[in-house]
């Protein structure tokens, strides 16, 4: 293979004349580059916003973006359901910003998944013109204590998590009073990762933020996004109990991307003491090691997704291996993935948006839309688990409308296997439902207690919690958790939402610590 750079497709097409290629593609597919398609809004933007927007060097909205939008300036609550780099952002910060501008005493909140998505969108925001009129902050897990206090008095647009809603802010409404009788918009974002038990403990954590606003006399408008799922609708209004708009006619440009399934080559084992022979596959890792380390030679940026925190740590260390005949190029690969610092996670960030970094080792972490630059190719080592997650997966490069590559490395399971030797499935199936069940009475019941914490639970709100609120709230007041008055009052020990985790059952994580330096290493979970 060339030692100098190539196009990714240039890539692509040399692997089959490759050293130690033994036909391990087992399927293709192309999808085609589109142009854009662009739409004016029913009025104008502000001049302000308008200004913004030229700064941007953006002299056109995407046809999605003007229909978002005009929809949520009339007030609609609005999920935009577009690929990975369509511009979903400015669907919510172009109306939102226009309204904090207009009114200096409105509110926005902004949640994110992860803490890391949060930091992503702080710095764009940071980066526009009227960062100087409106102020923005986050307020997470990583924010010091002595600046609390100024995010809730002075910050225009919070920017945080489900978590840190859930046991930080709802349980001390009083000291956000202010911010939340204003709070006018609550955008969230990446919504297709809210499913299964972490869903449905969000969706009762947003209607605790819906009722504790009302408390205030707040009604905020909600703004979704996501990435394509197949009932983004449903999904939203369950997630926030209001209806929805939804807007889904993507009109980004888009280059070829080209998908393929490697499924690594059988090999001879070594005969057991009956003398009998058998074959097992080449290693998956040692194959994903491979196409990245020719990428970073032919000078692709690249990413590669892995399914646990220890895979990425020896892929990247497979990796350097090879390539420690060029030192440069084997310190232009960095992993990436949770347990580290939030410096260590900000810095790797860093490098990866400044195009400094050729490739990465990630977990999932890496998945959601933060904003890493201009990747010309995806390497997933196994499939990812569900149609949604790999297209998402495979959407990390190719972004700014660029040709891309994506390649799904099999491992030896069966379902992988399924994969390699049914690749159409993977290219024509269609992504899968997001399923919550926020009246799961497990789930439902923890978040009750914490409403019921926040503020004495009125009868009548009852229903904002769903059919079975009255009968779980009953079984609480049997145990002596609630009682009920005029309304219902907590009654237990202590506070309820730490004892809640809304993404696990494995408690609280642990810290790894070097104790001949007295430094922090990183974080674990408990389980």
């Amino acid at each position: 293979m060339r030692e100098t750079g190539c196009s990714v497709l240039e890539f692509a097409a040399s692997l089959e004349s490759s050293r130690g290629y033994e036909g391990q593609i087992t399927g293709r597919t192309v999808i085609p580059a589109r142009p854009a398609r662009y739409a004016d809004l029913e009025r104008p933007l502000s001049p302000a916003i308008q200004a913004v927007l030229d700064a941007l060097g953006i002299r056109q909205l995407y046809s999605h973006q003007a229909q978002a939008i005009d929809r949520i300036r009339r007030g609609s609550n609005v999920a935009v359901v577009t690929s990975t780099a369509s511009g979903k952002t400015l669907c919510y910060n172009i109306p939102v910003m226009e309204r904090l501008l207009e009114s200096r005493g409105s509110r926005a909140v902004y949640i994110f998944p992860t803490k890391a998505l949060a930091q992503d969108q702080l710095r764009r925001l940071r980066e526009l013109d009227i960062a100087q009129e409106l102020t923005f902050d986050t307020y997470d897990g990583d924010t010091k204590p002595e600046r609390r206090r100024d995010v809730r008095r002075h910050a225009h647009v919070v920017l945080t998590n489900p978590d840190m809603l859930h046991v930080g802010i709802l349980p001390n409404h009083t000291g956000w009073a202010e911010f939340f009788g204003r709070l006018r918009f609550v955008v969230l974002d990446e919504i297709h990762v809210y499913r299964g038990v972490f869903g449905s403990h969000t969706a009762n954590v947003l209607r605790r933020l819906r009722r504790v606003a009302r408390h205030y006399g707040a009604r905020p408008q909600f703004i979704c996004c996501s990435a394509t799922i197949a009932n983004p609708r449903e999904l939203a209004e369950n997630l926030v109990g209001e209806p929805f708009e939804v807007v889904d006619d993507d009109g980004s440009p888009r280059g070829n991307r080209l998908f393929l399934v490697w499924n690594p080559p059988m090999v001879e084992r070594e005969p057991d003491p009956t003398g009998r022979a058998s074959s097992i596959r080449r290693s998956a890792y040692g194959e994903a090691s491979r196409l990245i380390t020719s990428m970073v030679r032919q000078r692709i940026r690249s990413i590669a997704f892995v399914r646990a925190r220890k895979i990425a740590e020896l892929l990247l260390r497979r990796c350097r291996s090879s390539l420690r005949g060029t030192p440069k190029l084997a310190g232009a690969l960095m992993p990436y993935r949770g347990g580290y610092l939030p410096e260590e996670r900000r810095e790797i960030e860093r490098q990866l948006f400044e195009g400094r970094l050729l490739g990465v080792c990630s977990t999932t972490a890496l998945e959601v839309g933060v904003d890493i630059g201009g990747l010309d190719a995806t390497v997933m080592v196994g499939y990812p688990g569900s149609i949604a997650a790999t297209w998402q997966q495979a959407g990390r490069s190719g972004r700014s409308g660029r040709d891309s590559l994506a390649v799904l490395v099999a491992l030896p399971g069966a379902l992988d296997q399924f994969i390699a030797q049914n690749p159409d499935y993977l290219f024509h199936a269609p992504t899968e439902r997001a399923v919550i069940d926020p009246g799961n009475r497990f789930i439902l019941a923890g978040h009750l207690l914490c409403a019921a914490h926040e503020l004495p639970l009125m009868q009548e709100e009852e229903a904002l919690f769903g059919a079975g609120a009255r009968e779980l709230l009953e079984a609480l007041q049997a145990h002596r958790y609630v009682a009920l008055r005029d309304r219902w009052f907590y009654t237990g020990d202590g506070e309820p939402a730490p004892e809640i985790s809304i993404r696990s059952a494995a408690g609280p994580g642990y810290e790894i610590v070097d104790d001949r330096r007295g430094r922090v290493l990183g974080t674990v979970d408990a389980q």
